[in-house]
């Protein structure tokens, strides 16, 4: 049985760890490079690391930045934010990333799936999907760090990404994000369902039974938090252990 991953994501401004609510209101959350190794101790099975500003001010990924961390810890991680080409991936694998991440430009160039599977293979490429329920009731992708609305439901470029090379979908509500009032159950175990990839829930989880609810009716492959890590309101450890108890499979 595979076990359910556990991941802290930290998202990154001009070298900071941000975190907001509701991808708003951001405040400081520490130096990356410390909380990660700090992570990595505690038990987390993987990292995200995403330049949220990177989309927007059309700059790259801090590869310097990558590469103290890939010297700091001793598990995967993700980059993200501002990835638009083969290139940009080749810098930042060389500099020790296991995986990267790519949202707007994915949905931009048809192109850019495709070619980074071919390039590097689909399991080091993880498709970022920002998904919001609108008032019809169905979940439309959002571009920009949740900035732009697009017309396109999220199911359907979830199974158009994965078909054009994704091997992994992070997907974020943006209704759930930085509330702590639990993750998108119903829309994560939709894409769970119906993707032959793992899915990522993030957005959302604030209690230790939200991450049991969506292991079991969310049917995500693995969940990432921020603020509840960053400010020491769950513990890994103890989060790992509760889920154990409750008969989840995890890396103890």
């Amino acid at each position: 049985m595979l076990t359910k991953r556990i991941i802290p994501c930290l998202d990154i401004r001009d070298g900071r760890t941000v975190k907001g609510v509701n991808f708003e209101n951001i405040r400081d959350a520490g130096d990356p490079v410390e909380l990660g190794a700090f992570y990595a101790q505690q038990g987390a099975d993987e990292l995200v690391f995403l330049d949220i500003t990177a989309t927007v001010e059309k700059r790259k990924t801090l590869s310097e930045l990558v590469n103290k961390i890939a010297h700091h810890i001793n598990i995967p991680f993700t980059v993200g934010g501002g990835i638009g080409s083969v290139e940009d991936v080749s810098v930042l694998l060389q500099n020790g990333a296991d995986k990267i991440s790519v949202n707007t430009a994915a949905f931009k160039n048809p192109k850019l799936l495709p070619d980074l599977a071919k390039e590097f293979g689909s399991q080091c490429v993880v498709l970022a999907i920002d998904t919001k329920q609108e008032a019809d009731g169905e979940w439309y992708v959002y571009l920009n760090g949740g900035r732009l609305k697009t017309e396109t439901r999220c199911i359907d470029w979830a199974k158009r990404a994965v078909e054009a090379g994704a091997g992994e979908i992070l997907l974020t509500s943006m209704n759930h994000d930085g509330t702590k009032q639990g993750f998108a159950l119903d829309i994560t175990a939709t894409l769970a369902s119906l993707l032959p990839v793992p899915v990522i829930a993030s957005g959302g989880g604030g209690t230790m039974s939200h991450f049991v609810d969506v292991f079991t009716t969310g049917k995500a492959d693995a969940a990432l938090a921020a603020s509840i890590f960053h400010f020491k309101e769950i513990g890994i450890p103890e989060l790992k252990t509760y889920l154990h108890e409750k008969g989840i499979a995890v890396r103890l």
